[in-house]
């Protein structure tokens, strides 16, 4: 039988067994609604408050608020039109920053506010670099946010999110910083306070938690402020950011997967460097023709290559036949037959953005899943490749 080699890990990740168990267990055991007044009830919230605590503690910060979602992308909305519509005078004249290449999450919900007025303002990301004297023209006093990625989701590049926030504050009175960690979040060290954040969008099955719950992180100021406004309205749940009933198991998993991510960090980004590297070095000794997009600053788990002459759909088909599984692009718009905007914002040409793969890693891959990537990958250079 021919082995399954998982490299598409930033699309999302398979569940840990210690998720899994949690899942399952509260779906038996603790199935009462949150809000409930009785022992079932209680029972929930308590699960919830621990989860609470658990990511808020994975991000050092005591006394933030922590918004359970349905995903990283309800989360981005949520702090995306949340803050747009938190003051009537927003909807006057208000800028938004942003930057180039952004995940659909964030550029399509900036997309709708552009329709009805708001100013959006793109900062390039030439070389995975965010243009910081770009930044400092564009930050007026009419910026109300500026949200972003901390690590972009095909590239790799880590973009300092610190600095960005530090030029915020000293020129716009009113913005905000949303930082979207989606995946950033337990794959290397840093807090809310260090990443410059007012708030944060974080996700579970990123980091072998289950699908279908993600969380808005908010520094302890915001709620009483009424910084944002909520989407969802109803019951009230969630601190009146995000009405209807929890999803209690899968919150639940989240935390325990956020538990030991937490506790494993440093190992596995110390093990994930050295896969990394030896992943670098089978490409340059056995994959010659394939140029490797490198940002300056960048997480070892994601690696962006470029094919020569090979589309990147004709090249996922052949390594599927081998069992090896990478992806063209961001999960969530590589379906769609649209050239990546994060490779052209870095600055790669729509032939080479056309002709790319992104392979993501996991802690639980192996030297020997690479090897098996890169015979894979060399035989179809071989088989493929169009000559010009």
């Amino acid at each position: 039988m021919q082995k399954e080699v998982y490299l598409d890990n930033s699309a999302t990740t398979r569940i840990c067994e210690e998720a899994l168990n949690k899942y399952i267990e509260v779906s038996r055991e603790c199935y009462g609604n949150p809000s409930s007044l009785h022992t079932l009830g209680f029972k929930a919230e308590k699960l919830l408050d621990a989860a609470r605590t658990e990511v808020a503690l994975s991000l050092n910060t005591n006394g933030a608020t922590v918004i359970f979602t349905s995903s990283g992308s309800e989360a981005n909305n949520l702090a995306i039109f949340g803050r747009a519509f938190a003051k009537e005078r927003f909807r006057r004249g208000a800028k938004i920053i942003t930057t180039e290449g952004e995940h659909a999450s964030v550029s399509e919900p900036l997309a709708r506010l552009a329709e009805l007025g708001y100013e959006i303002v793109k900062i390039p990301t030439k070389n995975g670099e965010v243009d910081l004297d770009v930044l400092r023209k564009e930050m007026t006093k009419s910026v109300v946010l500026v949200t972003m990625m901390m690590v972009n989701n095909e590239t790799g590049a880590i973009y300092d999110t610190a600095a960005v926030g530090k030029i915020m504050r000293a020129s716009s009175p009113d913005a905000l910083l949303h930082v979207d960690a989606t995946q950033s979040y337990l794959k290397f060290p840093f807090t809310l306070a260090s990443a410059g954040a007012d708030m944060m969008t974080v996700s579970s099955h990123k980091i072998e938690g289950p699908k279908g719950v993600g969380a808005l992180v908010l520094m302890p100021q915001l709620v009483k402020a009424k910084a944002i406004t909520p989407l969802t309205l109803g019951g009230g749940q969630e601190s009146g950011y995000r009405s209807g009933t929890e999803n209690v198991p899968a919150i639940a998993a989240f935390s325990e997967a956020v538990r030991l991510g937490r506790v494993a960090l440093r190992e596995r980004y110390a093990y994930l460097s050295e896969l990394n590297s030896y992943l670098l070095e089978r490409l340059a000794k056995d994959c010659p023709e394939v140029s490797v997009t490198l940002p300056k600053r960048k997480v070892p788990h994601i690696v962006n290559i470029t094919l020569p002459n090979i589309k990147s759909e004709t090249m996922l088909h052949h390594l599927s036949s081998f069992g090896v599984y990478v992806s063209s692009g961001s999960a969530c718009s590589s379906n769609t037959g649209h050239v990546s905007s994060a490779l052209v914002a870095f600055g790669r040409t729509t032939a080479e953005a056309d002709s790319s793969l992104r392979i993501s890693l996991s802690h639980v891959n192996t030297r020997e899943d690479i090897d098996a990537l890169i015979d894979a990958l060399a035989a179809g250079i071989t088989k493929l490749a169009r000559k010009k």
